[in-house]
């Protein structure tokens, strides 16, 4: 990927999977329902996002809480675990004879506290074209750990971000009719359930509106609530509420949710581990009838994008950086 790109810098395991294949049909019609219909009230409006107390975040919370509770470092990193980010579902850490349990258990862990889970459903086959983020499923696994994901959220309110990079990668990697097939797996997947689903269109520094608008609508976001911009990027609100208003002017008013986790100071131009950047708007719903639903921390932002510019491998906790980002942002 160019530096345009998100570069989801994520650390990934090796796990051998093996599972019966279950077919997985591709008939969204009958399930079908207009992004004019879906438009129809922000299903996102009034929800408290969940925390997961397993997050990375928590983890470097509660280390430094037992290092040192009174310090400023402590108080910091606890205030950033107290932030709802997205649990991202990965084959290597929920395979495929797992993941239903798995996502069963953390929907309901959701639902006993009253809040809503935002799920990442991230495990395409030949995911990141083989870059940082390299893994994912077989073509005959896939289908079937997706639709294993989707009973799980079958009668669970959630939001799910389904396979960042996917579609907005798939010119440069040469594999468009192949993506687009696939993320309609994934929507026809969901269509039977009560999940909120996005799916991903890159950000404004990486597609035009009118190539992400075209990928979109052969991928079927016609079906589903709309799209996700700037996943574990930084370019700042302005940019992607504008990109993500020409989008939705293209793909009949779908909505659209940006990760905000990271891009308190808009970027530079940089996807990895950029210096001088600050911790954005807090999750949270919004509330001015507009096409936008939300502001969410798609990527949690103290986890690194890779080895460079001093950071340690993709998706491991940066203390470091994500005191940075905090005092960037005046926390």
């Amino acid at each position: 990927m160019d530096s345009t790109g998100s570069r989801l810098g994520l650390s990934l395991g090796i796990i051998t999977l093996a599972a019966p294949i279950v077919a997985l049909g591709l008939f969204i019609g009958s399930f079908a329902v207009t992004a004019t219909s879906a438009a129809a009230g922000n299903p996102l409006a009034g929800r408290s996002f969940y925390t997961n107390p397993n997050s990375t975040a928590q983890v470097a919370a509660t280390a430094a809480a037992v290092a040192d509770p009174d310090s400023a470092a402590a108080a910091t990193l606890g205030k950033l675990a107290e932030q709802p980010s997205a649990i991202w579902l990965m084959p290597e850490k929920y395979p495929l004879n797992t993941v239903q349990a798995d996502v069963t258990a953390i929907a309901d862990a959701a639902e006993e506290v009253g809040q809503t889970p935002v799920f990442v459903v991230y495990g395409i086959p030949d995911r990141d074209c083989g870059n940082f983020s390299a893994g994912g499923l077989s073509e005959s696994d896939y289908p079937t750990w997706v639709a294993s994901i989707a009973t799980a959220l079958t009668l669970k309110a959630s939001v799910v971000i389904l396979e960042p990079d996917a579609l907005a990668l798939a010119t440069e990697c040469g594999n468009v009719e192949q993506r687009v097939a696939q993320i309609q797996q994934g929507v026809a997947a969901f269509a039977p359930t009560v999940a909120t689903v996005y799916l991903d269109a890159g950000h404004s520094d990486w597609l035009t509106p009118a190539t992400a608008a075209d990928l979109l609508n052969r991928a079927g976001v016609a079906q589903v609530r709309g799209f996700a911009t700037n996943v574990s990027n930084y370019n700042d609100s302005a940019a992607e509420q504008a990109f993500g208003e020409a989008v939705s002017a293209l793909t009949g008013g779908a909505h659209f949710v940006v990760d905000t986790s990271r891009n308190g100071r808009g970027g530079n131009g940089e996807w990895c581990n950029p210096a001088g950047q600050a911790l954005g708007g807090t999750p949270e719903a919004t509330t001015d009838g507009a096409s936008r639903d939300a502001n969410l921390w798609v990527k949690e932002p103290g986890e690194s994008d890779g080895t460079c510019n001093g950071g340690p491998a993709a998706g491991e906790w940066w203390n470091e950086r994500a005191l940075e980002l905090a005092a960037a942002a005046g926390w």
